[in-house]
């Protein structure tokens, strides 16, 4: 595929033929996947990447004299090396393998509230914030810490557009304030945070810093190296990647003050009957065999994401969202959450009268697929007074045409439902 790193040079239909799964027919349509903040596709340079290694190098790593052990050691430790770079971690930074964003979240919930060889980083009559905007994975590790250690936990509110409010969070902002966790793309809504600013200011009154990067890592991936975050999530399958994949990466400090949440194969230096002494990071926080193959997968997804060009990749879906959005919004009784978002490749809406399990199912049927419900966000849809909705995401390969399409679904399903 050619090197495209502009905007202008794009051509959808030559980067498609990477993707075999687009070239489908789903019930009565062409398939036209738009449900990418749930899951990606993956091209075919990622899928060989991860069976020439199953095929050549395939063996644990860490363990082994022998040379197929070394090579997929050498594999493993190349795709930490190309994450790291992808979202611009310095020396001060280290990445650490995980299942997805969802392990990586737990990881650092549970391992500030836990005390273990040395005492837990939150404790009782501290304070965990969190903002409103976000997935379950980022709120529900966080109630557990609270009752677990005995700290109360903040929501940092969004106002009825759903917009968070940098002077919000300074109000909220105490001596006690012991973590600030935010995303920098609502799922649900597709809001874009002013996280940077809400990251500097949390990060200046003493607390540890949280971002969930999963929605944006595949088109405008946070740069650390100009953030004051302490911990940054992201998944593999949100950016072109393989499924059960992901990272924690964060400063080597902090990830330091985490109690593991996995205990047994290298993880360890020494064990007696009685005790056992931790390794270093990151190996420390990556205890039994980790997913090789799958961080190859990761590597090789960023290979591709690198090879198109970001800001390609960011102009592209951000047109293809503000097209949905304008189309939307012109069919009556529809509202679109999040109207005036303009860097984000996530478009939900709603209609007064029809549920959005009748939408996603009369677009189904004509091969669109999108994806209906909370979005495992549950409290900020019921803060803003809407229940479920239908939601539309958007991909470097889906085009003008796949959104015209969901358009005219969208407004024959809502006549019909109606």
């Amino acid at each position: 595929m050619a090197d495209l790193q502009t905007p202008s040079r794009v051509d959808v239909q030559e980067l498609r033929a990477s993707f075999p799964v687009l070239a489908q027919r789903v019930n009565a349509g062409a398939l036209a996947y738009l449900d990418n903040a749930a899951t990606t596709q993956v091209p075919v340079p990622v899928l060989d990447a991860m069976r020439e290694f199953d095929e050549r190098d395939r063996a644990n790593i860490h363990r082994g004299v022998h040379t197929l052990s070394q090579r997929a050691t050498d594999a493993f430790e190349r795709a930490r090396s190309t994450l790291k770079r992808f979202v611009g971690a310095g020396p001060g930074h280290e990445l650490v393998f995980t299942s997805g964003t969802t392990e990586a979240l737990n990881l650092v919930a549970h391992g500030l509230s836990t005390a273990g060889v040395a005492p837990a980083a939150i404790g009782s009559g501290d304070e965990i914030i969190v903002s409103g905007l976000e997935h379950h994975a980022n709120l529900v590790p966080w109630q557990q810490a609270a009752r677990r250690c005995g700290a109360t936990l903040r929501i940092l509110l969004p106002d009825r557009q759903g917009r968070i409010h940098v002077e919000d969070l300074a109000r909220l902002l105490t001596p006690r304030t012991r973590v600030f966790a935010t995303t920098a793309c609502a799922n649900a809504t597709g809001e874009r945070p002013p996280f940077e600013a809400l990251l500097a200011l949390a990060a200046g009154a003493g607390a540890l810093t949280v971002l969930d990067a999963a929605q944006v890592v595949s088109h405008n991936a946070p740069d650390l190296a100009s953030l004051a975050c302490d911990f940054m999530a992201f998944s593999g399958h949100k950016m072109y990647g393989p499924m059960g994949t992901g990272a924690l990466v964060g400063r080597c400090a902090a990830l330091e003050r985490l109690e593991p949440l996995r205990y047994g194969g290298d993880m360890v230096t020494w064990v007696t009957w009685a005790d056992a002494t931790f390794d270093e990071l990151p190996a420390r926080l990556e205890g039994g065999t980790p997913n090789v193959a799958g961080a190859v997968g990761m590597a090789a997804a960023v290979a591709f994401i690198d090879q198109v060009g970001r800001g390609a990749i960011d102009a592209q879906v951000r047109a293809l969202r503000a097209r949905a959005a304008a189309g939307l919004a012109d069919i009556e009784g529809v509202t679109v959450l999040s109207a005036t978002a303009t860097d984000t490749a996530i478009v939900s809406f709603v209609d007064a009268t029809v549920h959005p399990h009748d939408i996603g199912t009369l677009l189904d049927e004509q091969g669109i697929a999108v994806r209906t419900g909370h979005h495992c966000a549950q409290p900020l849809l019921d803060h803003l007074g809407l229940g479920p909705t239908t939601r539309a995401s958007f991909a470097v390969y889906n085009t003008d045409d796949e959104v015209d399409r969901l358009v005219a679904g969208v407004a024959r399903a809502v006549r019909v439902l109606r």
